[in-house]
């Protein structure tokens, strides 16, 4: 593959016709790695509800194109636990093409993310990582200020061993600095 300084990538909201991308993107992930602790892929129908889901609280889906509209990664927040009390408080979730992964993608996604989210009234993020060894979205965490939460220990097993969650927490927005009006 030729060197990510000769791709330009956009960001935008999901569509409906980017589901398939993104259902085979998922799949990839949920067949091959432990960032997500699913066993069997969803297929199209599940991956549009869980897209309607998202967008009925008002959170942001987005997608990474290429400049011929390939799909190359997606991102979304959605709600880190359903009590009212959290609603101030979003996952984020960022997945990229195998093909693509290393060229800043899943940052692009992130940097995003965080604005929209920001935009919608968040206040903080949580990103919980599968694999405690899952170095790559560890440090991009890290690079985009979230700071280490805890670490649960072998609360997922997948591919024959026990695998651990990272909690890692972003402040944004005016984080807790101020009390909100809803």
């Amino acid at each position: 593959m030729p060197h990510a300084a000769l791709y330009r990538f956009a960001i935008r909201p999901f569509t409906g016709a980017d589901l398939a991308a993104v259902t085979r993107i998922y799949a990839h992930h949920v067949a091959h790695g432990t960032a997500t602790f699913e066993l069997v892929p969803p297929d199209e129908t599940e991956m549009a509800r869980r897209w309607s889901a998202v967008q009925s609280l008002g959170l942001p889906w987005i997608v990474a194109s290429l400049d011929d509209g390939r799909i190359v990664g997606y991102a979304y927040a959605s709600a880190y636990r359903s009590r009212i009390g959290y609603r101030f408080t979003v996952e984020d979730s960022v997945y990229v093409d195998p093909s693509y992964a290393g060229h800043g993608i899943g940052g692009l996604l992130l940097t995003h993310l965080i604005e929209r989210c920001e935009a919608a009234g968040a206040r903080q993020m949580i990103a919980v990582i599968g694999d405690s060894a899952n170095t790559a979205s560890i440090r991009l965490h890290e690079k985009f200020g979230f700071l280490h939460a805890g670490m649960l220990r072998s609360v997922g097993f997948k591919f024959g061993r026990w695998v651990d969650t990272v909690l890692m927490q972003r402040s944004l927005g005016e984080g807790d600095g101020t009390f909100p009006d809803h």
